[in-house]
């Protein structure tokens, strides 16, 4: 059920098919439930008997041992039925969901994104290898089906095909009810230009790898709509955060943000523009340009970078919004990141951030001044020295706080950096900004992180992990509600999250966890509504950034 198959070279680990879990619930309650089983026993007479909060496992020759909920066991109490599969599986049911036991390992399928309901009151296993979970409201179909993580692509292209475009930008979608995919709307979100901007750089890798005229034209689609965010504005160099369309309900009500009208009256667009979008927009531009953009594109692109950048250059390296005043994330000036006590903590990242947009912008312009605007940042202002503790963690000094979203925007912004950069002595000390960065992050397993560092700097970057990641990773992109919480198995952290949640010491698989994109926090034990859907980018982006790079390859 768990079989994987990745096989490495010298540079890169070829990955074969894997199982997926899936579920399907059935049309019809059966008229008489199988009776729940309580006592089974396998082919070498070993014997498992069900009580309240343990299975107790009798070998043949009466001794005994135990599964037990609590650490390193059983993640449920309230034990109901069991089954054993013809592989070997040890199902175990509870008021609480299913568990699978098979090889050591013990996986919980709990909450709707696995079944009905999670009072399961008897279990089948079928010939084929599912295993129908009949619960009090319904029966589940419980089966794996064999993927390879190009197949996955092929699924998330699909996804988002379906849902996630709106006015060519491409991001989650709101359910009206919970989990109804047939009843989607697409709505503007405070960060359209960087998840718009994900998804050209993870179409423009596709192309890169495949050759595909599919991916370009989705790559050049979306990167159009994407420089539509600053033409808009009317403003030079400011992007919106997101554009409205007046054919849509949200156009002209009250709501949050700053929305204003566009020259010829068809578009809102919202300001406050944010590092968030900024970080995007840069991060594409380079991609794009590297991989998939013609002259005449190239052109159009760099003619939008140019204002972006001498805005916030001419504007001591702040954003400033339509009032003329910085956008409240908007600040890169060293005064402000050097100086300034209330900015301390944005002062490795904003450093990172700004360093990543002058280098991208001489890059591909190819003008000098920003070259020479870059070198003073770095070395006068010392904002080369201030990337190496980019990563602010609690207790590093007063407020503090790890914060994930940020950890995305390093990543994104170390990307350019170090792909444009050729001078030894500041690519050492980014590369050593990055190895600190990453060696925290390496115990979250994000294949985003991992393959983003193993593309910059040439070292083993856990790429197991991150296939591990990748392959575990639903089919099913709802948000559903997911408590952990409540686990016997599980230690909770000492201190919640920077929201107040509640989260564990180490990530959950990410079939039992609440879903999250990058920006998340992958040690949240609880979470999720049921009401909305991720698109597909946040997984196609590190798939095929590190096929690209070579550090991935299928078998």
């Amino acid at each position: 059920m768990n079989a994987r198959r990745c096989v490495t070279t010298a540079n890169t680990l070829y990955v074969g098919p894997h199982a997926q879990p899936c579920r399907e619930i059935l049309p019809a309650v059966p008229a008489a439930r199988p009776l729940a089983v309580t006592r089974v026993r396998d082919a070498a007479g070993q014997e498992y008997i069900l009580h309240l909060d343990r299975v107790v496992l009798r070998a043949p020759d009466g001794t005994e041992d135990a599964l037990v909920a609590g650490p390193g066991g059983l993640p449920v109490a309230d034990l109901t039925c069991l089954a054993l599969a013809a592989a070997g599986e040890l199902w175990v049911g509870s008021r609480h969901g299913v568990c699978c036991c098979q090889h050591g390992r013990i996986e919980l399928y709990a909450g709707r994104r696995w079944l009905a309901d999670d009072d399961v009151h008897a279990l089948e296993c079928s010939p084929d290898g599912a295993i129908l979970v009949h619960t009090a409201s319904a029966c589940t179909r419980l089966h794996f089906r064999t993927l390879t993580l190009a197949s996955k692509a092929d699924h998330y292209e699909q996804l988002t095909d379906a849902r996630h475009k709106r006015f060519n930008y491409v991001t989650g979608c709101q359910l009206r009810q919970p989990g109804d995919l047939t009843q989607s709307r697409q709505c503007t979100d405070d960060n359209d230009g960087l998840w718009t901007a994900m998804y050209v750089a993870a179409e423009s890798f596709r192309f890169a790898v495949t050759g595909a005229d599919e991916a370009r034209g989705k790559a050049r689609t979306a990167m159009l709509a994407l420089l539509e965010l600053e033409r808009q504005t009317g403003i030079p160099g400011l992007p919106a955060r997101a554009l409205a369309h007046r054919s849509e309900p949200e156009f002209g009500q009250a709501r949050g943000g700053e929305w204003h009208r566009s020259a010829d009256g068809e578009w809102e667009w919202k300001g406050d523009t944010s590092s968030d979008e900024i970080d995007g927009h840069y991060f594409a531009w380079g991609i794009y340009c590297d991989l998939v953009a013609d002259a005449a594109e190239k052109e159009l692109i760099c003619a939008t970078v140019r204002r972006v950048t001498d805005r916030i250059v001419q504007n001591g390296f702040t954003l400033p919004d339509l009032d003329g005043q910085p956008t409240r994330w908007g600040m890169w000036a060293p005064e402000r990141l050097n100086a300034d006590p209330a900015w301390r903590a944005e002062r490795g990242l904003n450093s990172l951030e700004v360093l990543s947009y002058l280098k991208t912008a001489a890059q591909l312009t190819g003008e000098a001044a920003y070259e020479a605007t870059y070198r003073t940042l770095a070395l006068d202002q010392h904002y080369a020295l201030n990337t190496l503790r980019q990563k602010a963690l609690p207790g590093d000094f007063a407020g503090a706080e790890d914060n994930h979203s940020d950890d995305e925007l390093a990543f994104l912004a170390y990307y350019n950096l170090l792909r444009y950069e050729q001078d030894p002595a500041l690519r050492a000390l980014y590369l050593a900004s990055l190895e600190r960065s990453w060696q925290i992050e390496r115990a979250e397993d994000c294949p985003l992180w991992n393959l983003i560092y193993g593309a910059l700097s040439g070292r083993p970057c856990a790429a197991e992990a991150a296939v591990q990641a990748l392959q575990e990773i639903p089919l099913d992109l709802v948000n559903w509600p997911m408590v952990n919480s409540r686990r016997r198995d599980l230690v909770t952290a000492p201190a919640t999250d920077r929201f107040d949640a509640p989260q564990g010491v180490r990530p959950l698989p990410w079939r039992e966890r609440p879903l999250h994109i990058w920006n998340g926090n992958p040690y949240r034990l609880d979470g999720g509504s049921g009401l909305s859907e991720e698109c597909g980018t946040f997984w196609l982006l590190p798939y095929w950034l590190g096929r690209y790079h070579g550090i991935l390859a299928e078998a």
